[in-house]
This record gives structure tokens, C-alpha cells and sequence, in this order.
């Protein structure tokens, strides 16, 4: 079974507030598994939270993270994560009116050059990255917290 992060454990591992993930949520812009009232989000749904978070601290309003995640499906048909999964390094990149996925720094740098106005850079691999180490953390961390308090209680009782 896939693991399932609640909305607080969200909030904490992306660095986000309680009201932009509800705002997120609410608009759209990443849909969470319903359990009741609770939200819960997948490791790949994360990744997507860590990037839209990335994106709107370089200044992305949120219609364009909108725009950039349709962008995405549509150019590859799949979401986010599986995208940036393999072993290549994905840049976005956007003049404010085009943007551009790329993986090969000298493409990066022909964008660069040939561009008439400031283009903003974002690595997304390396959010994905982030999440997914900051996750592996906090399993390894539970886990010898949980095995912490099993010996304790065995001594106490």
C-alpha cells in the first residue's frame, strides 16, 4: 500500500501554511484522497506540493503554476513526479509568457543568451529530490522512535 501523508505532516515536510494547502486543495491545483474529512496526500502528490510551493516562492501567481502543471501533462501525459523520477535533471524555465522544460544544460544556456527579458529557473528535480530525502528521513526517524519507546515501555513494565 502506498504511503499516505495527512495534511499536518504535509504542511511540515513542504513548509507551507494550513491555509495555502487548503487554498490549493480547494482551487484545484492538487487534488487529495478523502478519508472522511481528512485530507490525505501520496509521496508523488508531495513532490507536486514541494514544486508548487518552490514555484510560488520564485513568484509564480497561482494561475501560473496552474499553467505550468497543465504544461507538464500535457507534454508528457503523466504527473509531475513520475517525470522528474528518472535520473535526468529537469529545469523549467519562463520569460513570463512562454515556458520551457529542459534537461541539457547547453539548451538551457541557448534560452538564456537568446532571451530579451529576465527568464526565472526553477530545478525541479531537485524539489523532488528534497521531498523525497525529507521523507526517507522521517521514516528512519519514526522508526527508531517507535523502537525507542518499545524498549522503554519493556523496561518500565
Amino acid at each position: 500500500m502506498e504511503e499516505r501523508f495527512t495534511s499536518q505532516e504535509v504542511i511540515r515536510l513542504i513548509g507551507i501554511t494550513p491555509r495555502q494547502l487548503q487554498w490549493w486543495d480547494e482551487k484545484g491545483v492538487v487534488k487529495a484522497q478523502r478519508e472522511g474529512h481528512r485530507r490525505l496526500y501520496s509521496v508523488d502528490r508531495l513532490a507536486e506540493l514541494a514544486v508548487i510551493s518552490e514555484l510560488r516562492h520564485k513568484g509564480f501567481s497561482l494561475q501560473g503554476v496552474r499553467k505550468v502543471m497543465r504544461f507538464l501533462d500535457r507534454e508528457f501525459g503523466k504527473g509531475l513526479a513520475e517525470i522528474v523520477s528518472s535520473s535526468s535533471e529537469y529545469h523549467l524555465l519562463s520569460d513570463g509568457k512562454r515556458l520551457y522544460l529542459e534537461t541539457s544544460a547547453k539548451q538551457i544556456v541557448d534560452i538564456l543568451k537568446n532571451s530579451r527579458q529576465p527568464i526565472l529557473g526553477v530545478c525541479l528535480s531537485d524539489a523532488v529530490r528534497l521531498v523525497r530525502a525529507q521523507v526517507i528521513s522521517r521514516k528512519s526517524n519514526t522508526s527508531v522512535t517507535s523502537s525507542d519507546r518499545r524498549r522503554r515501555a519493556k523496561k518500565v513494565s
